[in-house]
């Protein structure tokens, strides 16, 4: 599966996640960025749960809600959404329910992954819809941003 087409998109979203005002301990460096069927980026955010009190601050769920606004729809057809680390299950039932089509990981998440490592929402046969998922995209240089946290174990 070529994946050197996501890296420019990737570093993007990764340059989102720098952008946290001060990751830590409960709220990873998450970035994530939506694109449009033309490749226009429509929407980016970061986790940002710790600094607003909204436990559904999860960057996935904050670009959707940009994009949303952009297009002027729910529907996010035709739309990527690249994100630093794999979505959890909140996220992950986002993505399904706006019907996004494609997503891009940077590196999986073993301690509430919802696409592969722990479960597999985004596929799952049982569902209306199901996403494509484009794994490891630039995972060496996710994985050194988010390694601190990732080696702590996490319980929410």
């Amino acid at each position: 599966m070529p994946t050197a087409q996501y890296e420019p998109w990737m570093r993007r979203a990764l340059e989102i996640a720098r952008m946290m005002p001060d990751p830590g301990a409960e709220d990873p460096p998450v970035g994530a960025v939506i694109y449009d069927r033309d490749g226009k980026e429509i929407a980016a955010a970061h986790h940002d749960r710790a600094r607003t009190g909204d436990p559904t601050a999860y960057a996935e769920i904050l670009a959707l809600r940009q994009a949303g606004q952009v297009l002027g729809t729910w529907r996010m057809e035709g739309c990527t959404l690249v994100t630093t680390l794999e979505p959890g299950t909140m996220s992950a039932g986002a993505l399904v329910l706006a019907r996004l089509p494609r997503l891009v990981i940077g590196s999986w998440d073993r301690y509430n992954g919802a696409v592969s490592s722990l479960w597999d929402l985004v596929r799952d046969r049982r569902l209306n819809h199901r996403v494509e998922v484009i794994p490891e995209v630039l995972m060496v240089d996710t994985d050194t941003l988010l390694n601190t946290y990732l080696d702590t174990p996490q319980t929410s």
